[in-house]
């Protein structure tokens, strides 16, 4: 990269670890540019405003994200290895955030009623995330290991709720069995489906 797109790079990465222990709208310039012992006009100059700075962090989140989970999680064949695989990263992940912070979850804290391009930018993200997990379970009931008439935005939904308690407990309850509990309640999940499938 050139010169300017290593400071730039540089700025993001120290904005985001700044923005995961205060969150997006506790990102300051001043604060930043004390950290990278620049000038605020220096950072500045990086960016438009404060709200690019904050859309480019969370352009960053997602690409470590997609990196961490979605990447390696496709390395396993289609169907529900892949959908564990992605889960059992995406477990890993959280937990590894919870002594830091996880930047969607707190980012949907700060802006789920403020409107603007950061909160667009950040559902967007999400919706994104949603829609690849919706294709690794199609996938699964493609190759019949989960039933055809499942409802694949509920287990989406499910999911979900999942990954926000152990972040809630992991980071919040400095909970031990936080992630076992996770993994045993993902591998419920899919069998509670499973059998309702048998049952009808």
């Amino acid at each position: 990269m050139r010169k300017g797109e290593q400071t730039r790079a540089s700025i993001v990465a120290a904005a985001l670890e700044l923005a995961s222990r205060a969150g997006l709208e506790g990102l300051t310039i001043g604060a930043l540019a004390e950290r990278m012992q620049m000038s605020k006009s220096g950072v500045f100059a990086h960016f438009g405003s404060r709200e690019d700075l904050q859309i480019a962090v969370l352009k960053e989140y997602e690409r470590r994200f997609v990196e961490r989970v979605l990447v390696p999680g496709l390395q396993a064949p289609r169907g529900l290895r892949r959908l564990r695989a992605i889960f059992a990263c995406w477990v890993e992940l959280t937990a590894a955030e919870a002594a830091s912070g996880c930047l969607w979850i707190s980012g949907a804290t700060e802006y789920d009623d403020r409107p603007g391009a950061v909160r667009d930018e950040l559902v967007g993200m999400i919706r994104s995330w949603q829609r690849e997990l919706q294709r690794a379970i199609r996938q699964a009931v493609e190759a019949r290991e989960l039933p055809a008439d499942l409802d694949v935005e509920e287990l989406v939904f499910q999911l979900y709720g999942v990954i926000l308690v152990l972040h809630h407990d992991g980071r919040l309850l400095r909970s031990a069995d936080a992630v076992p509990r996770a993994r045993r309640s993902f591998e419920r999940l899919l069998a509670s489906h499973r059998a309702s499938a048998r049952a009808a």
